[in-house]
This record gives structure tokens, C-alpha cells and sequence, in this order.
């Protein structure tokens, strides 16, 4: 399972193995945090010399890590060095930084309150509806936001019980479904609201969340009624469900004059300063 925690306003891409309840975290993602590296690439290269130096010092706790598939700044998978919280602490100890002992206490926090929502999966959803709030979102916005992700969660229920594993899969099923309901690949929607490796339907409109449930909602049903298996036939489901949200949108806009698809996004403004700078450009 795929997350992304946040440690002062900065992502760390993490996995949570429940099968062996380990948590795995970012390496670079954690690099660039305590170093204040300005870029990904330069987190990437601060990691490799760091890596030759433990290396030659035989720390083979810190650089023995696994590579897992994560979500890249280009929104592809792409494999990337990961440590569980013991080689994370130990990486910690190897990086001179002001932030090493808050990003301790925090990397102790992120494992205990994962342990608490195994044990009480509420507790995930509440703290997600509070994460929101402090970020200026509306009620009705939450509201949506949840319904569409219990809503998500059942087709990707589907989809793993009928023979759709991977993640490429997910990836490209879901794309089918945005591209019939929107018009548009994951991607551009993202490009059109200045996005990068943040989830676009964080920054979705209410609108925008609900026409998204109404696609993965008849997607599911479709494919239930169908008996989809594999990833073709569930990709048949996919562009019928999204074709009929694609339907509905148009109705409404006919009706309103608006557009449902917007560029409106929930960056900080400093990141909508930087959107309007390279666009002027």
C-alpha cells in the first residue's frame, strides 16, 4: 500500500507492507528533506555520493535497501531506494541536519499511528478529514472527497479480485476512465491545474470528485454485471462507465455554462505565483 506522509509541509512517499506490517520510506525523498536539497535530482545525487561513503565505510545497514515502485515527479512508477524505519533512523545518524531529531520523532509518530488505524481504520479517515480542514477545505468538499474514495476503493476491490494486480494496471485503467469522462489523460489534467506529483483529486473541484465517483461507480457496476475478468474486459467496463459520466457533464454544462473541468488547483500561493510565472514565460 501506496502513501504519501507528510513531514512540515514536505511529501515522503512511503509503502506499508501488511503482510509483514513493515513500513518502507522514500530515500531520497528523506535525503532532500534534511539536506534542504532544491530538487529531486539533486536529493538523487546528494544520495549516490552519501551511499559510496557508507559503502566504503561498510555501514551496509544504511545502503543494503530495497527498491520499490513509486510514484516519480513524471507520474510513472519507477523504482527507488526505500529503508524500513530501522535503516531510516540509521541514514538519520549519517546526515548532519538541524531537522534529524524532529524527523526521529516524527518517523516514531507515522509508525504508531499506522499501528492504531490497523487496529482501527477509522481513525485513518479522521485524521485525513482533519489534514484537510487545516488546509482550507470545505466540509462539502471533504464530504465529497471521502465518498469518492470509498466509491474508488470498491472498484480497485473489483479489479483485484478479477484478475487486475499490478500497479501499471491500475494506472491504465484508470486512465481510461478519466480519458472518457473528461477528454483528457491523467496527465494533462494534471498539466491543465499546474500539478506535478501531487494527487490530483486532492485538487480536484467538488464537481470534478463527484463526475469521478459517477465514472468508477457505473465502471464497477458495468463490470459486475458483466463479469469482467482481466485487464481488457475491464477496460471495455471502463470506457462505458466513463462515457457515461462524459454524458451527464455535458448535460450539466449545457445547462450552466460552465465548464466542470477546471485548471483551479489548492497550491499554496507561492506555488500559484510559480504556475503564472512559467505560463507568462
Amino acid at each position: 500500500m501506496n502513501n504519501i506522509q507528510i513531514f512540515e509541509d514536505k511529501k515522503v512517499r512511503s509503502h506499508y507492507d501488511s503482510e509483514n506490517e513493515t513500513w518502507y520510506f522514500s530515500v531520497v525523498d528523506i535525503v532532500g528533506i534534511l539536506t534542504d536539497q532544491p530538487s529531486v535530482e539533486r536529493s538523487r545525487n546528494y544520495w549516490k555520493v552519501l551511499k559510496s561513503r557508507l559503502l566504503k565505510e561498510g555501514n551496509e545497514t544504511v545502503t543494503n535497501c530495497n527498491r520499490l515502485k513509486m510514484l516519480s515527479e513524471d507520474g510513472k512508477m519507477r523504482e527507488t531506494d526505500v529503508g524500513n524505519v530501522e535503516q531510516i533512523f540509521r541514514l538519520v545518524q549519517s546526515i548532519p541536519s538541524p531537522k534529524a531529531e524532529p524527523f526521529k520523532q516524527w518517523l516514531a509518530k507515522v509508525g504508531y499511528e499506522r499501528l492504531q488505524e490497523i487496529q482501527d481504520p477509522s481513525l485513518s479517515m479522521d485524521r485525513a478529514r482533519e489534514n484537510w480542514k487545516k488546509k482550507g477545505r470545505s466540509e462539502k468538499w471533504i464530504q465529497q472527497r471521502m465518498t469518492g474514495q470509498e466509491t474508488r476503493n470498491k472498484l480497485t476491490d473489483y479489479w483485484k479480485e478479477n484478475g487486475v494486480t499490478q500497479n501499471e494496471e491500475f494506472a491504465y485503467l484508470t486512465n481510461i476512465i478519466h480519458q472518457e469522462w473528461t477528454g483528457l489523460s491523467v496527465q494533462d489534467h494534471k498539466r491543465i491545474k499546474g500539478l506535478k506529483s501531487q494527487n490530483l483529486r486532492d485538487h480536484m473541484s467538488e464537481a470534478e470528485l463527484l463526475f469521478t465517483a459517477l465514472a468508477e461507480l457505473s465502471t464497477r457496476q458495468i463490470a459486475e454485471a458483466d463479469e469482467a475478468k482481466g485487464l481488457q474486459e475491464n477496460a471495455t467496463a471502463g470506457k462505458q462507465g466513463g462515457r457515461i459520466a462524459n454524458n451527464a457533464k455535458k448535460e450539466l454544462e449545457a445547462k450552466t455554462g460552465k465548464k466542470v473541468v477546471t485548471k483551479d488547483n489548492f497550491l499554496p500561493p507561492s506555488e500559484q505565483r510559480k504556475i503564472k510565472k512559467r505560463k507568462s514565460g
